[in-house]
């Protein structure tokens, strides 16, 4: 089991930019797909962002263009640069890790979970 820390939420204003770090324990990381879901209240968690062992991104439709993606695979840690924000970003953002080098944007395909960081957004 990988343990997930998430950090570098926050308030920003509309607009604004924030960086989310997820630093990943265990030595398998670097073949590890990575993930970024994330749940407002009352709605489902959905999926952000994906990074594979080899770097390959994908991104929701909500977030491309905006959103970026990276891994350090020397520091353990996944991030997610987060650009004009909006007010509809605003959730708990959760760092996840595959079970394999590659996944899908399902939640199934990831099988450890950080405790979540709160962005929000205000407009």
């Amino acid at each position: 089991q990988v343990q997930l820390v998430e950090s570098g939420g926050g308030l920003v204003q509309a607009g604004g930019s924030l960086r989310l770090s997820c630093v990943a324990s265990g030595r398998t990381f670097s073949s590890s797909a990575m993930g970024w879901f994330r749940q407002a209240p009352g709605k489902e968690r959905e999926f952000v962002a994906s990074i594979w062992s080899w770097s390959s991104t994908y991104y929701a439709d909500s977030v491309k263009g905006r959103f970026t993606i990276s891994r350090d695979n020397a520091k353990n840690t996944v991030y997610l640069q987060m650009n004009t924000l909006k007010a509809e970003d605003t959730a708990v953002y959760y760092c996840a890790a595959g079970f394999g080098p590659k996944a899908t944007m399902q939640r199934r395909d990831f099988g450890s979970w950080g405790q979540g960081t709160q962005v929000t957004v205000s407009s």
